[in-house]
């Protein structure tokens, strides 16, 4: 795989912090139809990549909506809401629906969670605006594939398209939440004055990267080397940061951050070494189509993550066709992970850089199943 020298970033010396502690880890555990997602070891990957373990966790299964993002979604919606009723009851999903139902108005529900999105994190906050009986406004950019939107109408939510690309159609989501009341914006991007709902999205993930160090152990594994992701504007790689680059870990823990190079942000950032906007156009990986970071993650990210690759969209179609083989069925934006490692490892001055051996063990996060159409 040939890796132009401008879609890769590595910093020698990521920092490191107190590890997080999971606080929605047990409310996740009491929603119906929660398991942990699974972590397939995958041999054949390894050897494609010449180290001693791949591990793939597999979002594909999470709940019915075959993505991650329910689990940063429904804790910050939890939270927003709680906080905005006063409801002070114990971290339960039915308890605070009945709670929400008490205080409602003749005239209707008292709340309507808002947000942006190019994919799943819609889905997941229109989902967990259905689970305690609240509408729900998603806004989406232009030329998003029709079986997203499919998806979140299914949640019955309302939909309206932005002629514009995700951060106009984040600034949509702003507007109408300031133009009336009763609306919360539950959104997984952070901004000056923006930062508290993002930062309880990012805890919600914290659940998905203590299952892979449980699951880990279970397969005999006693320390991870290397961990990858696909990075849209950032919140879930922050949470990939705050955990594997915890103190205390049995090794040290490097992370590889992904993204489309059609949408490169963070890339460009972190090679400026200031948070910048970049045009975006058109990659099957939707879901990581942003072109401004997160400013909650950027710091995370700028100081955390070991190195940034930037993928092509066939680069992706490999990803996924590779993982097929081990049966993962992965998504244009789950596959991001396996394409940045590939980029990564096959390509030796970036492998020395990255300290990846024969021996080494590496985790890919495949953070969505397939979406009909858009692969192609």
């Amino acid at each position: 795989m040939s890796l132009r020298e401008d879609a890769w970033y590595f910093n020698p010396s990521p920092r490191t912090w107190l590890p997080p502690v999971p606080r929605a880890k047990a409310f996740h555990a009491r929603l119906p139809g929660y398991a942990p997602t699974p972590l397939v070891d995958a041999p054949e990957l390894a050897a494609m990549l010449g180290v001693g373990r791949v591990l793939i966790k597999d979002e594909s299964a999470r709940f019915d909506l075959g993505a991650f993002k329910i689990l940063g979604a429904i804790w910050a919606c939890f939270e927003a809401l709680a906080a905005e009723s006063g409801y002070a009851g114990p971290p339960d999903l039915e308890a605070l629906r009945g709670h929400l139902a008490s205080h409602a108005s003749p005239d209707g529900a008292a709340f309507t969670l808002v947000t942006a999105t190019d994919g799943n994190h819609g889905r997941a906050v229109a989902r967990s605006a259905r689970l305690v009986g609240l509408p729900a406004v998603i806004f989406l950019p232009r030329d998003v594939p029709a079986a997203v939107l499919d998806r979140i109408e299914a949640e019955d939510a309302a939909i309206t398209i932005v002629g514009a690309d995700y951060d106009g159609a984040v600034a949509a989501a702003k507007a109408f939440v300031a133009a009336g009341s009763g609306r919360l914006l539950i959104q997984d991007m952070g901004w000056s004055g923006y930062e508290q709902i993002p930062d309880r999205i990012v805890e919600g993930y914290l659940t998905l990267t203590a299952e892979i160090d449980e699951q880990a152990a279970s397969l005999g594994v006693d320390g991870i080397d290397l961990v990858a992701t696909g990075l849209g504007n950032g919140t879930f790689g922050q949470a990939v940061v705050r955990h594997f680059r915890g103190t205390g870990r049995k090794r040290r823990t490097r992370v590889l951050g992904v993204e489309p190079d059609t949408a490169a942000c963070l890339l460009a950032s972190l090679r400026a070494g200031r948070m910048i906007t970049v045009p975006t156009s058109t990659t099957i990986a939707n879901g990581l189509n942003c072109g401004t970071p997160s400013s909650t993650g950027w710091p995370w990210l700028r100081d955390g993550l070991s190195a940034a690759v930037a993928v092509s969209d066939d680069d992706l179609r490999a990803a996924i066709a590779a993982l097929a083989k081990v049966g993962v069925a992965s998504g244009p934006s789950g596959c991001a992970a396996l394409a940045g490692l590939t980029a990564a490892l096959t390509e030796p001055s970036r492998r020395s850089q990255l300290g990846i051996e024969a021996t080494s063990v590496v985790v890919a996060v495949s953070t969505e199943g397939p979406i009909p159409g858009v692969t192609g």
